[in-house]
């Protein structure tokens, strides 16, 4: 157990000096390029400079923000992968994204925005997403008992239902409108309120926390639910505490940056072929590797075709979807030599 342990401090030291170095190369590299050795003059010295309202202004707000929701949907994709002990599931499966998604349209198509301020885009895009975890979590409820297959065929088709509905608002959309829903659709961390970046950075962190005390319990579940229940897990209790921590992660995160694609399916798989099925190292080393790729992206995207920025999502679903197919072939070359 000893040596475990000594491995699993040394992985997670390594994974939080790659992000570190990650960090500081997403601060240093844009349109407008500022050495390392300025970082640190910056902090210290004039803060009415061009060059540190680059740096603390945009950069670096982006990357906390990044590092927040790339931890909190690589977690919730983690809890979900272990509580349907399906490698498929992520964080969008449920539906909660669309629900996110359609309540954004709709506060763009009415104009809602426009009276209340930016600020009712996130407060609508979450309570949209939290009537779907509602939603999803009452019609899977028999008698105290949560349907796990049953909760995620209800989740699938309400996703299917808010996307008709979203492309539906598209196609009768304004063409200002219109743009507004695609540019949200596909995932940005441009967020300049430093609230909004507080809170999702917050419950991010008290998510992953929560989120370790169930490591036990996922590891048990991932021997099914009888099992787990004879291993002293209270297993109706436990489902339904991830269910709303993993929907409550993926719901805030999309709330304000919009949908960002592969990140909760593609990191848990990644992690778990480098440090296995234990939930107890699964989870933290997902947080981490999840936020260090979401600022990766953010920064590819927006220093790609610089000066001009892409969606992040698109980036994500890229990277991720190429990473995830190498790493699979991978692993299926290493079982047929084996065998």
């Amino acid at each position: 157990m000893k040596n475990k342990l000594f491995r699993w401090s040394i992985l997670i030291i390594v994974l939080l000096i790659i992000l570190l170095a990650v960090s500081i190369l997403s601060l240093c590299i844009g349109s407008t390029g500022i050495s390392f050795d300025k970082i640190v003059p910056l902090v210290l010295g004039d803060r009415s400079s061009i060059e540190h309202s680059i740096v603390f202004d945009i950069r670096l707000p982006r990357i906390i923000l990044g590092f927040a929701v790339g931890s909190a949907l690589s977690v919730a994709g983690v809890i979900l992968q272990g509580l349907f002990r399906n490698p498929l599931v992520e964080p969008y499966t449920l539906g909660i994204s669309g629900g996110a998604a359609l309540g954004i349209c709709l506060n763009i198509v009415l104009g809602i925005y426009k009276i209340m301020g930016v600020l009712s885009l996130p407060f609508v895009g979450f309570t949209g997403a939290l009537i779907v975890i509602l939603f999803v979590y009452f019609l899977s409820i028999k008698k105290g008992i949560m349907k796990i297959q049953e909760l995620l065929l209800t989740g699938v088709m309400i996703s299917f239902i808010t996307s008709s509905l979203i492309m539906l608002i598209m196609a009768v959309s304004r063409v200002e409108n219109l743009q507004e829903i695609i540019f949200w659709i596909m995932g940005s961390l441009e967020e300049p309120n430093w609230v909004l970046i507080k809170a999702v950075l917050l419950i991010s962190i008290i998510g992953v926390i929560i989120a370790c005390f169930f490591a036990i319990d996922l590891n048990a579940l991932a021997l099914g639910e009888e099992s787990a229940a004879h291993l002293g897990v209270n297993v109706e209790k436990t489902k339904k505490i991830l269910f709303v921590l993993a929907s409550l992660l993926t719901g805030f995160s999309v709330s304000v940056t919009g949908i960002i694609g592969f990140v909760g399916l593609v990191i848990p798989h990644f992690v778990r072929m480098f440090v296995g099925g234990d939930h107890r190292i699964l989870i933290i080393a997902s947080a981490i590797v999840g936020g260090t790729f979401l600022i990766l992206c953010d920064t590819l995207a927006r220093t790609i075709i610089s000066p001009l920025e892409l969606p992040v999502g698109v980036i994500t679903g890229i990277i991720g979807g190429i990473i995830f197919i190498y790493f699979l072939s991978k692993k299926r070359m290493l079982l047929g030599n084996k065998n």
